[in-house]
């Protein structure tokens, strides 16, 4: 990495992509003359691996130096030697009781392996998500009990029910507190990850392994999982879209949002 070149750690859903789960023209523009001038763009996402390929592919995010960050931290991957550099995973205990507090609440709840999303039925839960992340799924009735692999991620989704899921978190909380860490992505999503785990810890740590200074690092973002990296980078910035508590974290906030190139705006005014 050159001396004076720095590195955006970004966001995907609502910050890098539109609301139609695209990469803007602008935006494609930005990231390929910031790589070009030697500055690194990594996707930081609590998406699967298998969920952000696509993007990663899209941006040819794949020659020597790239690496993707996701399920919110959980994963750290070299992108050019498809290699897990850094991994961290729930006990399937833990997800086991995830799964049974959840249904107490109503709510719907899947997992992940290395290449599919799981689920334990069909739901218009897991429909929605599907339509939304376009990511491979397979309905095993026996989760999570057949689960034969510690997952990065557990996720409980209340569709249309925040009512709902906020009580469910109440309640988990004081058994998660020191097992795993739990924060929104969205108003319908209630993310679960292994402890300690979040998007700013693992900016830390692959900065670390690449030795590269913090004072080079700008983060991006719009929701409650991206708040750790906004805090953690020299520069954290929310995008116009963001929520009211994503924005009170940042440093700046951009002047267009997310259908609005809000990356390229970024990416001219701290990167180029």
């Amino acid at each position: 990495m050159k001396s004076t070149s720095k590195i955006l750690f970004t966001d995907l859903d609502n910050t890098l992509l539109n609301s139609q789960k695209q990469i803007t023209p602008e935006n494609r523009q930005a990231i390929c003359q910031a790589i070009h001038q030697g500055s690194q763009i990594v996707l930081c996402t609590g998406r699967p691996l298998i969920g952000a390929m696509p993007q990663i592919r899209e941006l040819s995010l794949t020659k020597p130096g790239c690496y993707a960050i996701t399920y919110n931290g959980g994963v750290v991957y070299d992108c050019y030697r498809n290699q897990v550099i850094f991994q961290k995973t729930i006990p399937i205990p833990y997800v086991k009781y995830i799964f049974e507090k959840s249904r107490q609440y109503d709510l719907f709840c899947q997992t992940y392996s290395d290449t599919h999303l799981l689920a334990p039925y069909p739901s218009p839960a897991l429909d929605a998500y599907i339509s939304r992340n376009k990511i491979p799924f397979r309905i095993i009735p026996t989760l999570p009990d057949s689960l034969e692999e510690e997952p990065s991620k557990v996720l409980v989704i209340g569709l249309n029910a925040p009512e709902k899921l906020s009580a469910y978190r109440a309640a988990l909380e004081v058994w998660a507190k020191d097992k795993i860490s739990v924060f929104y992505s969205n108003v319908s999503y209630l993310e679960h990850v292994p402890l300690g785990v979040s998007k700013g810890a693992s900016i830390e740590w692959l900065c670390h392994y690449l030795n590269i200074p913090m004072a080079r690092t700008i983060a991006a973002g719009d929701a409650q999982n991206d708040i750790p990296m906004l805090q953690t980078a020299q520069i954290g910035v929310a995008m116009a879209n963001a929520t009211s508590e994503c924005k009170a974290a940042a440093d700046y906030v951009t002047e267009n949002d997310c259908d609005h190139s809000g990356i390229a705006e970024i990416i001219h005014k701290f990167l180029l």
